[in-house]
């Protein structure tokens, strides 16, 4: 996609830090990082988000973040890892090119990536449930 900043960054024409790239992806490290040492995996080719990438790129993604995330907690010393990808603007997506973060954590990093938990209605959720049996069949 012409106008896509993350497409140009991946095809090279924007310089970046280049921790990872084969033929399908490029791995950078994110410019405003959350911790030490965040990544960005990007695919080569466009997908806003994961419902409009090929599956054979989703899997790839998966591997990369596996191979790259371990050799980058092992390079960081980080106590742990998130892996995480988000899809639509509500979801904090903020670029439309669908990428995956690797953000090394550190006791005490202050990065805020948790949640309140809540409760769940268990009938509401049998009958999502039920629904989204349906809608993947």
């Amino acid at each position: 996609m012409a106008d896509c900043i993350f497409c140009k960054i991946a095809a090279g024409e924007i310089p970046s830090t280049t921790l990872y790239e084969d033929a399908d992806v490029r791995v950078i490290f994110d410019i405003a990082p959350a911790s030490l040492g965040h990544a960005v995996i990007l695919p080569k080719t466009h997908a806003a988000n994961v419902f409009e990438l090929p599956d054979e790129t989703l899997q790839k993604a998966a591997l990369v973040a596996k191979k790259v995330g371990a050799a980058m907690v092992e390079a960081f010393h980080s106590d742990g890892l998130n892996v995480l990808q988000n899809n639509g603007e509500a979801a904090g997506q903020t670029v439309f090119h669908y990428h995956v973060h690797l953000i090394p954590r550190y006791h005490d990093d202050g990065v805020g990536i948790t949640w309140k938990q809540g409760s769940a209605d268990g009938a509401l959720l049998k009958e999502k449930a039920d629904l989204i049996a349906r809608l993947v069949k």
